[in-house]
């Protein structure tokens, strides 16, 4: 990407020195910049210029033999691009959530063209073949299988006849997914606190929000139950020892995400009295998390954290009154990342688009 068509795109994105940029006011004299068509369209270039692009790639494979190598086109063709597959599913989620946003985006027929190449029913079939491989029972466990459920999700939400159509191309792949989550999450004893892929809160959360819009009972009945034995006793959790070197989510914070989701009105306040009560103090402060060296792949994971702990704030905040004086540390964090989020490398601009894109589309 040329250096000038960069500085353009943060131009537009930060609405720095120009006039396209867009606010809107929000109780407290909180400005936040709201999402324009042309902001849209320069995010949507993210993931349309990695999403069919197979190299690099991390693939992430176990080989049962010589004959289960292959070139990532056809090992995955739905989802072989940004990487590895987690980034080249959210690529997609990206995509559709802007669609929706903007009807008119520019480059929609691209957009749209790339996505029934990509998600054709027989694509999925071979996705399908791949997962059923007996090495690979856990492949994408369970960051991928979440990010899976939140492209359905959104895809399922979506009044578009090309929504309906390339839902139905992913039932196969939708079902197996449900199905190892129903399968995994009684067998796991100790949920994974880390601030990485295998983050068990994050990967509940976004399965609880596939399970509600599908209506999809079990599998919320499962993510309830498990969310309760996880963390429903956790107390006073360790908020000041965060982040470590490579998160791009936060323990604590993902935590709290899935149980706002989870407990009720009057269960939750309580909940949050015990787990985290520093973050009802108006003078709470959360500094963003600092990047040294953005051409670092698993440094540049910061830039991502900063992100998710933006749309956790929101969410709680719009949730629950009493929190809104976190807005403006979400919006801190916001401000510092977005800047960076755009280049022509793989260590960050293959998936922080979809992490910027989820953070601002619950900013108000």
């Amino acid at each position: 990407m040329k250096r000038g068509i960069i500085y353009t795109m943060l131009a537009i994105l930060l609405g720095a020195g120009c006039t396209t940029g867009q606010t809107d006011e929000v109780p407290g004299n909180r400005e936040v910049v709201a999402l324009t068509p042309e902001q849209a369209s320069h995010l949507a270039k993210l993931p349309l210029a990695c999403m069919q692009t197979a190299y690099p790639n991390k693939l992430g494979q176990t080989l049962g033999s010589q004959a289960d190598m292959g070139e990532p086109q056809f090992l995955h063709p739905a989802f072989y691009g940004c990487f590895d597959w987690h980034s080249a599913v959210h690529a997609h989620w990206s995509l559709v959530k802007l669609l929706k946003m903007f009807p008119e985006l520019e480059g929609a027929i691209e957009i749209r063209q790339k996505l029934e190449e990509n998600l054709t029913a027989s694509n999925i079939f071979t996705e399908v073949e791949y997962f059923n491989r007996s090495e690979e029972s856990s492949y994408e466990r369970t960051y991928g299988w979440a990010w899976l459920l939140k492209l359905v999700e959104e895809l399922h939400s979506w009044d578009d006849p090309m929504g309906n159509e390339l839902e139905k191309n992913l039932q196969p792949l939708t079902e197996l997914i449900v199905e190892r989550y129903k399968a995994f999450l009684p067998k796991l004893v100790y949920p994974i606190r880390v601030g990485e892929h295998s983050n068990t809160a994050f990967g509940m959360s976004f399965a609880w929000d596939y399970a509600n819009t599908l209506q999809d009972s079990s599998l919320k009945a499962i993510i309830e139950s498990r969310a309760r034995d996880f963390y429903l006793s956790d107390a006073s959790c360790p908020m000041a020892w965060e982040p470590s070197g490579f998160d791009f989510l936060s323990p604590c914070l993902e935590e709290i995400d899935l149980m706002r989701r989870v407990l009720d009105e009057y269960e939750f306040p309580t909940w949050m009295g015990d787990f985290a009560p520093q973050l009802l103090q108006q003078e709470f402060v959360l500094e963003p998390g600092r990047v040294s060296d953005r051409s670092d792949g698993k440094l540049v994971h910061l830039d991502g954290l900063n992100f998710s702990r933006a749309w956790v704030l929101y969410g709680l905040a719009h949730q629950y009154p009493a929190y809104e004086h976190l807005l403006p540390i979400a919006d801190a964090h916001v401000t510092y990342s977005l800047p960076n989020l755009i280049g022509d490398s793989y260590e960050g601009g293959h998936w922080l688009g979809s992490f910027a894109l989820y953070a601002l589309q619950l900013s108000k």
